[in-house]
């Protein structure tokens, strides 16, 4: 899975980091700053805190599939 965050959209709100602390946090600048490949077993964790954003800046999209030769 793919965790992105628009950056452009983020105001700091800090829902996602109380919705997943394993992906998401603030550096000492308090600038979000999230993992962009988590686990999947962290996927419920991933898509409550794109669902809790109120400016919607989070996405979670499956890991591409490997490229059959």
């Amino acid at each position: 899975m793919r965790v992105t965050v628009d950056m452009n959209l983020c105001q700091n709100h800090g829902q996602c980091v109380f919705a997943a602390p394993e992906i998401f946090a603030f550096d000492d600048d308090e600038n979000l700053v999230h993992r962009e490949h988590p686990d999947e077993a962290e996927r419920g964790q991933a898509e409550r805190a794109a669902a809790l954003c109120p400016v919607r800046a989070i996405t979670v999209v499956p890991a591409p599939s490997p490229v059959a030769p």
